[in-house]
């Protein structure tokens, strides 16, 4: 278990080193179980290996390849993969006590909740790294240039940061890492309802429409469309205006459990 001395101050600079030190809380627990942080970032590796090139030859994807369509939407499965492990983070906390001595010190519940998010974001990056690389490595390459490039990473972790605040709350609401596996229920419909892997034009009709609209099938692909790779789904308003909708999904999931994580943790002692 870690520990921490938190300190007292209540301004801003003080709040600042309350979610650093917390932060850095975070981090050193992943450097202790560095095979569970391991095991994270190359699960979406062999996802992306799985889905190239056992099922990849069976894609016909118009103007490239199946790995060029893939690899954004595995970018963005990534970053719906931290809301699981989020989950567990909080909840294994929660039930190891370390949130209630916490919870016992002079910390905000601001600072104790922006801690985590900035240790997650700092893991997505590493994800973020290790996708990328897969990527060139199997033939994936960006088409249109370092600074559409950077946007679509942008993009990428603005998508993190909003599955950060859910995780946090449902973290929160159940409370033991037994009952976090429940959140898989969620996870993978979300994932594989999308245009992560297929076309939501292969799909029915009212579920290509759920697909369509998809948080993540805004990012995977307003990010195909930054990086210059193809995309089944060109038609619609919802194609046409990608990046608008990839940045208002996350904008607006933000907006209910950031509150909600926030009066969820100040709820914890009643």
């Amino acid at each position: 278990m870690s520990t921490f001395t938190a300190p007292q101050s209540t301004t801003t600079t003080g709040w600042l080193r309350d979610a650093a030190t917390l932060t850095a809380r975070v981090l050193r627990h992943w450097k202790r179980r560095p095979g569970s942080l391991v095991v994270s970032l190359l699960f979406p590796v062999l996802m992306v290996l799985m889905f190239g090139y056992l099922f990849g030859g069976a894609m016909a994807v118009p103007d490239g390849g199946y790995m060029a369509f893939l690899i954004p939407g595995m970018l963005a499965m990534a970053m719906l993969f931290g809301l699981e492990t989020m989950v567990v983070s909080v909840t294994t906390d929660t039930a190891k006590g370390v949130t209630e001595r916490i919870r016992a010190m002079p910390v905000t519940a601001t600072a104790v909740l922006a801690g985590r998010s900035t240790a997650d974001l700092l893991n997505a990056i590493v994800a973020l790294a290790v996708m990328l690389i897969t990527g060139l490595l199997v033939g994936w390459t960006a088409h249109r240039g370092l600074g559409l490039a950077l946007g679509a990473i942008g993009l990428l972790l603005w998508l993190r940061f909003a599955f950060t605040w859910v995780g946090i709350y449902l973290g929160l609401l159940l409370k033991t890492p037994e009952s976090a596996v429940a959140v898989q229920i969620l996870v993978w419909p979300v994932g594989f309802l999308s245009s992560a892997f297929v076309s939501p034009d292969t799909m029915p009709g009212w579920l290509g429409t759920i697909a369509t609209w998809n948080p993540l099938s805004a990012t995977a692909t307003a990010i195909r469309d930054l990086f210059g790779n193809p995309d089944w789904n060109t038609h619609g308003w919802a194609a046409e205006h990608s990046i608008l909708i990839a940045l208002i999904w996350p904008a607006v999931l933000t907006a209910i459990f950031l509150p909600l994580a926030l009066a969820s943790y100040r709820r914890l002692d009643r």
